[in-house]
This record gives C-alpha cells, structure tokens and sequence, in this order.
C-alpha cells in the first residue's frame, strides 16, 4: 500500500512539473514571438526613416537629375512597399502577421544600392560645396539612418534565430507548444551603404 502512495506522488510530481516545464516554455515562446514582432516594427521604422532620408536627399535639388531621379525611384519604392504593408495588402506567401517583411527586401536593397551609385566620392564632395550646412545636415541624416537599419536588422534577426532555436527543441514540437505559428524568417536584403561620408 505504501508503495502504491510513493509511486502515486512520483507521478503527480512528475506530472506537476512536466506541467510547469511545458506552461514555461509556452510562455517563453509567445513572448520570443513578441519580440520578434517588437524588432520587426523597429526595423519597419528605421526603413521609413531611411527612405524618407533619401527622398529629402533626392528632391533637395543637391544632386545631378540623373541621380536625384534614381535615388528618388528608389525611395519611393521603398516607402510604397512599406505602406502597402500598413493598409493591410499582404503579399503571396505572408503568412505570418506582424512578423515577416513581406518580401521588401528587393525594395529595400534597391535602395541600398541606389545610395552607393548615388554617394560617391565624387558627388558627396559637390553635394558638400553646394549645399553647406544643409546638406551636412541631410548627409548626416542618411548616414545615421543607414546605420540604424544595419542595427534593427540584425536585432530582428537575432530574435528570429532565437525563435527558431527554441521551436527546434523535440518537446516544443511534440506538444506542440507553437500552435500553428508559422515559423518566423530572418530578414535578408543589401543594407550596407557604401559612400564615404
């Protein structure tokens, strides 16, 4: 008898604790999937940022019209994915709300490039004559916005990594603690912008 009571209270600890274990890593998880959606919404802003840098930069008539129009394109490409994104219009395989980029990664290294034939040194150098305090000014703007949009990327990406990891683990997906979450995708796209500033 008083071996039945002992294996009886095994059990219910192991099932308490098996319960605990489980309920941890769900909530684990729900708040790595919250902070993927954080990162991806600081990413989302600091794209805006950039584009409506190179928008200022375009329209500010401080590049040549070959260029401006270039940069201007490209920025305005950027800024139309982004809202498409805002009004709701999902893209083919976004299935994921609130966590996936919805494939505007090709605006996004547009851009990119579109600052790298736009800011040479060449051009940086005119810009810099012509446009004086004004144009530091707008030059600085891009250069900070660049920098943080490296930053939110690789944030976001290092949450969407974490996120995978643990959606790995054999307990997570034998009880399936993800629910029918599509598993989040890190975001690649070209955010290095080369010119020197």
């Amino acid at each position: 008898m008083m071996e039945t009571i002992t294996w009886v209270a095994l059990a219910l600890v192991g099932f308490v604790l098996l319960a605990w274990y489980l309920t941890y890593s769900a909530a684990r998880l729900d708040r790595l999937h919250a902070k993927v959606e954080g990162s991806l919404a600081a990413l989302d802003a600091q794209v805006i940022r950039r584009a409506e840098s190179a928008l200022e930069l375009g329209t500010s008539g401080l590049l040549d019209p070959a260029t401006s129009l270039l940069l201007v394109d490209a920025a305005s490409h950027s800024l139309e994915r982004a809202g498409a994104e805002r009004a709701g219009e999902r893209h083919g395989s976004d299935l994921l709300h609130g966590q996936t980029f919805s494939g505007r990664e090709a605006a996004e290294s547009n851009l990119t490039e579109a600052f790298s034939v736009a800011l040479t040194a060449e051009t940086l150098a005119d810009v810099r004559v012509r446009g004086g305090v004004a144009a530091e000014e707008v030059l600085g703007r891009i250069e900070a916005t660049a920098l943080r949009v490296q930053l939110a990327r690789r944030f976001h990406n290092q949450a969407v990594t974490e996120v995978q990891r643990v959606r790995r683990k054999g307990t997570v997906r034998l009880f399936r603690l993800a629910g029918r979450a599509p598993l989040p995708e890190t975001v690649e796209f070209d955010d290095e912008v080369r010119y020197q500033a």
